[in-house]
């Protein structure tokens, strides 16, 4: 099926249309939401291959969700093409368990009943660390334990694109650490095509391949990440890297040279 008419000038619904080629899991081109008389997204062009993971970056109001909720088909698009595979899936900030529902319940949830989608829940399960808690209920959980099974039951699915809208947000630093290990992992097993909206340049850097940054409804960065995994913070490419994420970000960073005595 055809990509929505760059002509268009309704909203028309996201996620109608399957991906080109072997190759490419995302194409946008000329995308554009509008709300009021603000042009939240305007003009975006952006590939992701199959297997690729990027990161995209941007200040609060740029657009990034209203992009993640676009190909994940959550809200629609005003003009321009939006292909993408029929199988995707969403993690978002939240879990979003359903708290009537033991934790296998939920990884399973809305799939066919029976021995093999259990199977298939309990090795979801396993390989986010929480196998032993198939039959907890979701009250009982951490935080980092109850993402880890809002990602089981995202992955359980064999999703062609994952989309993740800042997923590790309201975790606390440590977690969010071993968190991003974990997705890190798991995409490298599973060989998604990954968008990560996040706001955190270091999470970016760490895991995608590539990174880009929104700003005024615009892609005004989209760069491949070369260096070497598992990439350390303290690396001078890294930093380099982040110097120069923020500063497309609007953000001057201060070196301490420039701190208060």
């Amino acid at each position: 099926m055809s990509g929505t008419p760059a002509t268009a000038t309704r909203s028309q619904p996201a996620g109608q249309d399957v991906a080109p080629g072997p190759a490419t899991a995302v194409r946008l081109r000329g995308l554009r939401r509008t709300f009021g008389t603000r042009h939240v997204l305007d003009g975006v062009d952006l590939d992701i291959a199959r297997g690729e993971f990027v990161a995209l970056l941007g200040a609060s109001g740029t657009g990034k969700t209203t992009l993640l909720r676009i190909l994940g088909a959550l809200d629609g698009h005003d003009a321009g093409t939006v292909l993408v595979p029929k199988a995707r899936t969403v993690v978002f900030q939240e879990p979003r368990l359903i708290p009537s529902k033991r934790v296998l319940a939920n990884v399973t949830v809305a799939l066919p009943r029976g021995a093999r989608t259990r199977e298939t829940g309990l090795r979801a399960l396993r390989e986010v660390g929480l196998e032993s808690h198939a039959k907890a209920w979701p009250a009982t959980l951490s935080g980092g334990e109850a993402q880890r099974v809002a990602l089981a039951r995202a992955l359980v699915r064999e999703p062609e694109l994952l989309l993740l809208d800042e997923p590790f947000a309201a975790l606390d630093a440590l977690t969010r650490l071993r968190m991003q290990d974990l997705v890190g992992e798991l995409c490298r097993v599973h060989r998604p095509a990954v968008l990560l909206v996040t706001h955190d340049v270091d999470e970016a850097v760490r895991l995608a391949d590539r990174v880009a940054v929104l700003r005024d409804g615009r892609l005004v960065t989209d760069e491949q990440i070369t260096i070497d995994r598992p990439r350390d913070t303290a690396d001078p490419r890294f930093a380099a890297l982040r110097t120069r994420l923020l500063t497309d970000l609007g953000v001057h960073p201060v070196s301490p040279k420039e701190l208060p005595a």
